[in-house]
C-alpha cells in the first residue's frame, strides 16, 4: 500500500492569505534552517512545541529559494536490470566508486548501482534530452539509461531510499545529501565528490515528492510469496502510473530502445 509522506513532518508551509490550507511541509534536518522573523535567531532543536509567531525557512545555500512549482513529479519504483550489457556497467561503477558513496561503507556483499534517472522512464529520458549527459553511449539506439554515468554505488537499502527520493544529493550545495525523511543512518550533510549532472533532476524530484502538498505516495516494494502482487498494485493509489513503470522497468532489462515517440518496435 501507499505510505504518506507527509507523516512525521515538523515543519508545514502554508500561504499567508489562506493559512488553513497547507501547501506543503519537510522534516526539518541539517539542510534547512528555521528563523524567527522578529529576530533573525535561528531556532534550535527541541521538544517544546513552536509557538505562535511569523518564521522563515532557508537553505544553508545562497543559491536555493523555496517556491511552489506545477512541475510534475514521476512515479518511480526500483529500477531492475539484467542484460549482459548492464552487468558491465555495473562492475564500472563498482571499479570507479569502490564503495558505497552514500555511506561511505566498502562491504561489498550489499551494494547496488543504482539508477539516478529510474530505468522505468527511459521514454521521457530520451525526449527531455537528459540523455545529452552520457558520453559514453554505445551505438545510435543506446540510450545511455544503464550507462554507469547514470549510477551510483550504494548499499541496498540506501538503494531503496534512493529510489523512493527518500533523500537526494544538490549539486548547487556541493554535492551534499539532503535527508527528507528521518536519518537514521547519519547521512544528511554528508559531502560527496563532484558528480553527474543527472544529479541536479534527482534532487528537485524529491524536492517535489515529499516537501509539495501532502507529498507523493510511497509504495510497498516487498511481495512475500503468495502475495497477490497485481491486486496489490491494482488496489492502491495511481496504481495505473505505477503498474505502467513496473512493466517498463522489466521491460527494460530486455534492451529496449527508444525513438522520440515510443519503443522501437512497438507499433
Amino acid at each position: 500500500m501507499a505510505g504518506g509522506r507527509a507523516i512525521g513532518r515538523d515543519v508545514h508551509f502554508y500561504n499567508f492569505a489562506e493559512p488553513d490550507k497547507a501547501l506543503g511541509g519537510l522534516i526539518l534536518n541539517s539542510s534547512y534552517r528555521v528563523t524567527l522573523r522578529s529576530t533573525g535567531h535561528d531556532l534550535t532543536p527541541t521538544d517544546e512545541p513552536l509557538q505562535p509567531g511569523h518564521y522563515d525557512i532557508r537553505s544553508y545555500s545562497h543559491k536555493n529559494t523555496i517556491c511552489i512549482a506545477d512541475e510534475p513529479c514521476i512515479i518511480r519504483i526500483i529500477s531492475q536490470s539484467s542484460t549482459d550489457r548492464d552487468a558491465t556497467f555495473r562492475m564500472q561503477v563498482r571499479e570507479r566508486d569502490g564503495k558505497c558513496v552514500i555511506t561511505g561503507r566498502d562491504n561489498w556483499s550489499t551494494f547496488h548501482a543504482a539508477h539516478i534517472f529510474p530505468l522505468s522512464s527511459e521514454g521521457y529520458f530520451v525526449q527531455s534530452g537528459f540523455s545529452r549527459w552520457i558520453t559514453n553511449r554505445i551505438g545510435e539506439r543506446d540510450t545511455g539509461i544503464n550507462s554507469c554515468q547514470n549510477r551510483l554505488l550504494m548499499r541496498s537499502h540506501m538503494h531503496e531510499q534512493f529510489d523512493g527520493f527518500y533523500f537526494s544529493i544538490n549539486p548547487d550545495e556541493g554535492y551534499k545529501i539532503t535527508c527528507f525523511n528521518e536519518d537514521f543512518d547519519g547521512i544528511d550533510g554528508r559531502i560527496l565528490d563532484p558528480r553527474d549532472e543527472l544529479l541536479r533532476w534527482h534532487f528537485r524530484q524529491a524536492v517535489l515528492a515529499n516537501m509539495r502538498g501532502a507529498g507523493e505516495p510511497s509504495f510497498e516494494t516487498e511481495f512475500p510469496p503468495g502475495t497477490d502482487m497485481i491486486g496489490e498494485i491494482l488496489s492502491g493509489s495511481t496504481a495505473a502510473k505505477r503498474m505502467e513503470a513496473e512493466l517498463f522497468s522489466r521491460l527494460g532489462s530486455y534492451d529496449i530502445a527508444w525513438d522520440s515517440q515510443k519503443p522501437i518496435g512497438q507499433s
